[in-house]
C-alpha cells in the first residue's frame, strides 16, 4: 500500500520534469517499476493490479479524477491493458439488531431502508440521537450517525467520512478481502471522460467551466463554501 498525502499534482499542463520533481508522483513512478515518458518500459510493471482507493466522499472523487488523468496522460498502455482498477468503499453501514451492511451510495442506503420497513413493518421515525459529554453535537456529526425506528426495530445508520473512519476489520472485510471486495476496472472511456471533466473544472478555459456549471447547477449534492 502506497499513501498518498491528499490531492497529487495536476499534470494536465505540468512539465514531465515537474511531475518527476514532484515527491509524491516520483514515488509512485518507482512503486510501478515502469519507469515513464521515453523510458517507459510495460515489462518492468512490478503490479498486475494497480488499486486506486480513495474515499467515498467529494474530495475523494477529485483525487481519484486526478490519479485516472496522470494514468491516462502518462501510462495509457496501463489503462489499455485493463491494469488499473478503483476500489468501491462503503459509504454507510446500517445495523439492525445483530445484522449490519454496507451500501455504497445514498440511493442504495434508501433502498435498504425500504427493504427493512417491509420486513419489520411499521413506521419510519427518526430518534434523537444519543447525548454525550461535552458540547452538543452539531447538525453534521448527528447527520453521520443517525438513529431510526423500524416497526420498533432500531437501526443505527453511520455515515463514513473516509477510510481512516474504518477500523481495520472494517476495512479488511468492506474494501480489502478478496472475496467480499467491490473492484471496477479503468477502462480507455473511464480514463478519457476523467480527463474530459477534470480539463472542464480545473482548466484555464472558463466558458466551459461556467457552462458546465449552469448545466448541471441543479444537481448538485455536495456543495463545499
Amino acid at each position: 500500500i502506497l499513501p498518498l498525502r491528499g490531492k497529487i499534482l495536476n499534470v494536465e499542463r505540468a512539465r514531465l520534469d515537474r511531475i518527476i520533481g514532484n515527491n509524491e508522483l516520483k514515488s509512485l513512478i518507482i512503486a510501478l517499476g515502469t519507469n515513464i515518458g521515453e523510458m517507459f518500459d510495460i515489462e518492468k510493471l512490478r503490479y498486475h493490479r494497480i488499486v486506486i482507493m480513495t474515499d467515498a466522499d467529494v474530495d475523494g472523487a477529485h483525487i481519484r479524477t486526478l490519479l485516472l488523468t496522470f494514468f491516462y496522460r502518462h501510462f495509457p498502455d496501463l489503462v489499455t491493458k485493463g491494469h488499473i482498477y478503483i476500489a468501491q468503499p462503503p459509504l454507510y453501514r446500517i445495523q439492525h439488531g445483530r445484522d449490519a451492511q454496507y451500501v455504497y451510495d445514498d440511493a442504495a442506503k434508501e433502498a435498504a431502508l425500504e427493504e427493512l420497513q417491509k420486513k419489520y413493518g411499521g413506521k419510519k421515525a427518526k430518534e434523537a440521537a444519543p447525548a454525550e459529554e461535552g458540547e452538543p453535537a452539531s447538525a453534521e456529526e448527528e447527520e453521520e450517525a443517525q438513529a431510526l425506528k423500524i416497526g420498533g426495530v432500531k437501526v443505527n445508520i453511520q455515515r463514513y467520512k473516509g477510510l481512516g473512519e474504518m477500523n481495520p476489520d472494517q476495512l479488511w472485510e468492506t474494501t480489502m478481502d478478496p472475496a467480499r471486495r467491490m473492484m471496477k476496472v479503468v477502462t480507455i472511456e473511464d480514463a478519457t471522460k476523467a480527463d474530459e471533466i477534470f480539463d472542464i473544472l480545473m482548466g484555464s478555459e472558463v466558458a466551459p467551466r461556467k457552462k458546465f456549471i449552469h448545466t448541471h447547477a441543479k444537481r448538485v449534492q455536495n456543495l463545499d463554501i
